[in-house]
């Protein structure tokens, strides 16, 4: 059979969360999909609860629980099991947003002129003041400057299986960010243009382990930027992504915007009126 999606979900110690998970991707209307879950080796009863939703082996596809080397490693695993022409992550916790989702993310995939290379949707997050719907970068083809400051979100993704197979897997020397550096070398670097669509696709959870962990995505982050980009540039970034990001935001107010350019404008002619009189006392001198 054509799969044409492969979802994989990968799991430690989160018998609660892969409850979740699995139940949100096995009830899912699609039949056009293969179902990969990778364990990495639980001992909370996550193993069992994988073994609950092994009957169903049409959807269920491939399962395993044996301890790996991190995160990336098991995802790694998934891609080397997947059979579809697409892959979707919903790890551990994280789920799709109702029972359609699927059905409609692939209806609207393959009615595209041109299959694009990566698909996106909306991610969704449960926050304490309620659902925050993000839309990433909503079509807009991302910059460095967007994944200097943040990234393309992951589990709404539908992401062509031979990317990985042109590009490599996830760096497993990384702990949280091998996703953000591997969308950063195909998108930026490679120039491979997301193509997004207005669906809520999946529910994040917040308590994964890259938002827990903040200070160290960022020491990752700077580590591989490093790798990546000469010192210079990197200068550039940090010393002014935070004033381009502020004047962004000051562009969604047209009135505001406005005001801030007419002061720029006034400050600029000052500065050239000084510096006009100071060429002008400098050459009076000269003549003296």
């Amino acid at each position: 059979m054509n799969v044409k999606l492969s979802i994989i979900t990968i799991n430690y110690n989160n018998a609660a969360g892969i409850m979740k998970s699995m139940k949100s991707v096995l009830f899912q209307t699609s039949n056009e999909f293969e179902y990969i879950v990778i364990d990495g080796g639980s001992t909370d009863g996550s193993k069992e609860v994988i073994e609950r939703f092994a009957t169903d082996e049409k959807r269920l596809t491939h399962w395993v629980s044996e301890p790996d080397a991190g995160i990336y490693n098991a995802m790694n695993k998934g891609i080397q099991l997947a059979k579809g022409e697409y892959v979707q992550f919903v790890n551990s916790g994280d789920c799709l947003v109702d029972e359609m989702v699927t059905e409609r993310m692939l209806c609207n995939l393959f009615e595209c002129k041109e299959l694009p290379q990566i698909f996106y949707g909306n991610m969704l997050k449960q926050l304490p003041n309620g659902l925050f719907r993000d839309k990433g970068f909503a079509g807009r083809q991302p910059t460095m400057l967007d994944f200097f400051t943040g990234t393309l979100n992951h589990s709404p993704a539908y992401i062509k299986r031979n990317l990985f197979d042109i590009y490599g897997l996830y760096d497993e020397t990384l702990k949280i960010v091998a996703d953000w550096k591997w969308y950063m070398q195909v998108i930026v670097f490679e120039n491979v243009q997301p193509v997004y669509i207005d669906i809520d696709v999946t529910l994040f959870d917040m308590n994964g382990i890259s938002t827990i962990n903040s200070a160290f995505d960022k020491e990752e982050r700077q580590q591989v930027l490093v790798d990546m980009l000469p010192t210079k540039i990197i200068e550039d970034y940090k010393q002014y992504s935070f004033q381009i990001e502020q004047w962004k935001r000051i562009q969604r107010y047209k009135l505001i915007a406005k005001f801030y350019w007419l002061v720029e404008r006034c400050l600029f002619k000052i500065d050239k009126i000084k510096t006009k009189n100071r060429l002008l006392k400098k050459q009076k001198i000269s003549h003296l």
